[in-house]
């Protein structure tokens, strides 16, 4: 069965529009948790617009199901994960002044340091997950790193659903089986929702888990949190 990991930020991002402490991001992960969510994610930028470095450490103890932090390795960014240790760290290839991510790593030719990363998260018993396109080659590339799963960049699958589902979905099949017979595990996440959720998860059966914050939080501002965590787990169980 594939997981449902809450990503968490837009969450953060409203509470940091009016200062204060409204939504409460920590209560709203714990909620997440009891309403179904088998995970909670994070995305901390360098600017600290939406979730904090404070948050981060704050959730860490709160956290009962799999706690995934990605972002960005800057160097303030592996260590926050080397001290918190998650259950797993996916490294995405954004800029800074990203407003979000928005393309998968070259693995290629970032291998040495990809390399290094794994090596360095591995060691201290965290998942690593590498966050690419569907290029069977940086697939190759990214088994060799060492690290554990990748995680396929969704958006080009979300809007090219409506035209073609079938042709849209077409290369992510390819791109997870080679990953499976590689030895990866499967992770996907960016523009994932209710209405092409179970489309992907029913193609790719061996999905590990899916990571889903933008519209999942705003399914929630209709139907409440509760029953829109529901519904995409049911999506997610719908083979």
């Amino acid at each position: 069965m594939t997981n449902l990991s809450v990503n968490i930020n837009k969450v953060a991002t409203i509470r940091n529009a009016r200062g204060g402490n409204r939504p409460d991001v920590l209560q709203v992960a714990q909620d997440c948790e009891s309403f179904g969510a088998q995970g909670i994610t994070v995305h901390p930028r360098p600017d600290e617009r939406h979730i904090r470095y404070s948050d981060v450490y704050a959730l860490k103890p709160l956290i009962k199901t799999e706690f995934n932090i990605e972002g960005y390795p800057c160097e303030k960014f592996i260590d926050l994960v080397l001290k918190v240790k998650p259950t797993q760290v996916t490294l995405v290839p954004d800029a800074p002044d990203a407003i979000t991510s928005n393309a998968g790593w070259d693995v290629k030719a970032n291998f040495d340091f990809l390399s290094e990363l794994a090596d360095t998260f591995n060691a201290k018993g965290i998942r690593t997950s590498i966050f690419v396109d569907t290029n069977l080659e940086n697939l190759e590339w990214a088994a060799k790193t060492g690290a554990d799963r990748i995680e396929l960049y969704t958006e080009p699958y979300a809007s090219a659903y409506n035209l073609n589902r079938e042709s849209a979905i077409a290369p992510f099949i390819e791109a997870a089986k080679r990953a499976k017979s590689l030895g990866l595990g499967v992770n996907a996440g960016h523009d994932l929702s209710l209405e092409n959720l179970a489309f992907f998860n029913q193609q790719i059966p061996w999905l590990d888990e899916v990571s889903i914050g933008h519209a999942l939080i705003c399914d929630a501002l209709y139907l409440g949190l509760q029953e829109t965590i529901t519904r995409y787990r049911a999506q997610l169980n719908s083979i």
